[in-house]
């Protein structure tokens, strides 16, 4: 017998209301940390709601105790190489700069 197909737990959750979009970073046990898959789904969201006028406001939260503890230092020792870091920053950097320039 297949065991069934669990859909994988969203990294973000979005809530929309008022015009008013809430991000909720989701990963509570690692304190939300910002893991690669993390950054890019949260880039995912913003690239979204650039093209939504409707949405007049970002509120990001985040699951559980914390907001966010910052990078995921564990993913980062697992990947000490110099390229790795940078391309990480650089993704973590885009974000930051995509979320300024939200109209």
């Amino acid at each position: 017998m297949q065991s069934p197909i669990v859909p994988e737990e969203a990294l973000v959750l979005r809530e929309d209301g008022g015009g008013v979009a809430t991000l909720r970073l989701n990963r509570p046990r690692q304190l939300n940390a910002l893991s690669e898959r993390l950054l890019a789904a949260l880039q995912d969201e913003i690239d979204a709601i650039a093209g939504q006028p409707e949405v007049r406001c970002v509120v990001l939260a985040g699951a559980g105790r914390a907001f966010c503890a910052g990078h995921d230092l564990m993913e980062m020792r697992a990947h000490r190489e110099l390229d790795y870091q940078r391309a990480l920053f650089a993704r973590c950097s885009r974000l930051m700069r995509t979320l300024r320039s939200l109209p």
